[in-house]
C-alpha cells in the first residue's frame, strides 16, 4: 500500500482520517447498472434533503468546520462533496465521465465526504496530506486555476495534485488508467470508515473489474 503521511501543519489544526483503497482496475464507460445505482441515490437525496440542509449534514459540516480552522472560507472554496450534493438537490444531472470517476462520485454522495481518486502511475514517491502555501496554485479539473493557500492538499515529490475542493489534472483518471488510489477524507473520527471501504471495494470489483491491492485508514499521530 502506498504510504500517506499527514503533515503536522494539518494535524495540529484539524483531525484527519483518510480511508484509502489501492486497486488495479479497468477504466471504461459506465454500464447501465452503475448508472441506475447513481440515479437511485440521486433520487433518494432529492426526496430527503432540502438545499439549505446540505451544509448541516454531519460529514459536510465537519469538513466545513475544518476549512474554517485552516483559514479557508468553505462558502467560497466549496468542498467537492458539498458541491456534488447541492447539484443533485437542485435537480441537475451529474457529469458522467467513466466508471472510476462515476464510482468516486457515487461514494461521495453515499458518504457526504470528499473522495479523491488518483492515477497512481502519475504519482511519484510517497504522498503527504498537507496545507497549501501562499501563492500556490494548480489547474483544477474543469475549474481553471485553484488557489491552494490554506487548502488541504495531497502532494508527491513533484508537488500538489489533489484537494478536498478540486483535484488537479496531474493525476486525474483517464480512460488509460489501470492503477488507482481512492481516498475518502474525513475531518473527524468516524466508526463508519471501514464500512465505507467495504462499500467502495464492492463497487470497484463489480463495475471496474478491480483487483484490490490493499486498504488502509491513516490517522493523525
Amino acid at each position: 500500500m502506498i504510504n500517506i503521511n499527514i503533515d503536522k501543519k494539518l494535524s495540529e489544526k484539524v483531525n484527519v482520517h483518510i480511508a484509502s483503497i489501492e486497486a488495479k482496475v479497468k477504466t471504461k464507460e459506465s454500464d447501465k447498472e452503475l448508472l441506475e445505482l447513481i440515479n437511485k441515490k440521486c433520487e433518494e437525496i432529492k426526496e430527503n434533503i432540502k438545499f439549505d440542509e446540505v451544509i448541516k449534514l454531519k460529514n459536510i459540516l465537519s469538513s466545513r468546520n475544518a476549512y474554517k480552522k485552516l483559514g479557508k472560507d468553505p462558502s467560497r472554496y466549496r468542498l467537492s462533496s458539498e458541491s456534488l450534493v447541492k447539484r443533485v438537490v437542485k435537480g441537475n444531472d451529474l457529469y458522467i465521465v467513466n466508471n472510476i470517476v462515476d464510482i468516486n462520485n457515487l461514494i461521495s454522495l453515499h458518504t457526504c465526504y470528499s473522495v479523491g481518486t488518483y492515477d497512481l502511475d502519475k504519482v511519484k514517491g510517497s504522498i503527504t496530506f498537507t496545507v497549501g502555501e501562499e501563492n500556490e496554485r494548480y489547474d483544477g479539473i474543469g475549474r481553471g486555476s485553484i488557489n491552494l493557500e490554506n487548502l488541504p492538499v495531497f502532494e508527491d515529490e513533484d508537488g500538489k495534485f489533489g484537494s478536498t475542493t478540486s483535484d488537479s489534472i496531474k493525476a486525474m483518471i483517464t480512460n488509460d488508467t489501470t492503477h488507482i488510489l481512492m481516498n475518502i477524507i474525513a475531518f473527524e473520527e468516524d466508526e463508519n470508515l471501514e464500512r465505507y471501504i467495504e462499500y467502495s471495494k464492492k463497487l470497484l470489483e463489480r463495475f471496474a473489474d478491480a483487483t484490490i491491492i490493499d486498504t488502509k485508514i491513516t490517522k493523525c499521530k
